[in-house]
């Protein structure tokens, strides 16, 4: 099967993206009533947020129209160079395929609330009494996957030379 590969990260792709813009749909119908709803007690909570910046609200203080802008082209030229890895990657190689497809799918999912709303739905919450770590989504979580399992990949490969 040489197509496997290309085969995987579609699938991840379509995957992540569907479940991000679904989970997405439901925290903004549940949770922006409510505003919040704790889950583990001191440790997790569903809190619906929207992110005017980049990961964790960087540029959330830029002024627009430049923050929009930034906010737009940088994952644009992301998304393109997401795509020319995959194109070059073997397509018998299910490992980069597999994390191209994870960054692929959640880069787009996110595009898809900053084009629609102007800002990207966040909604979980992790924290340990007064340190809380940024509200992310779905989206966000298969981008810091996908990143570890190609820089896992890249030392692999490094280590079989």
């Amino acid at each position: 099967m040489p197509e496997a590969g290309r085969r995987l990260f579609l699938v991840l792709a379509i995957t992540v993206l569907v479940a991000d813009q679904v989970t997405k749909a439901a925290a903004t119908a549940w949770l922006l009533p409510a505003g919040s709803t704790t889950i583990i007690p001191g440790l997790f909570d569903l809190s619906y947020t929207l992110n005017t910046g980049a990961v964790f609200g960087v540029f959330r203080e830029m002024a627009d129209p430049w923050r929009s802008l930034l906010l737009t082209i940088v994952p644009l030229i992301a998304v393109l160079i997401v795509i020319v890895m995959a194109w070059r990657t073997e397509p018998r190689l299910l490992r980069p395929h597999a994390a191209l497809g994870l960054i692929f799918g959640g880069a787009i999912g996110n595009m898809v609330d900053r084009l629609r709303l102007g800002a990207v739905v966040d909604f979980l919450e992790f924290y340990i009494g007064a340190y809380h770590w940024p509200n992310f989504n779905i989206a966000d979580s298969a981008i810091c996957v996908g990143v570890g399992l190609l820089i896992l990949d890249m030392w692999r490969t490094s280590t079989e030379s």
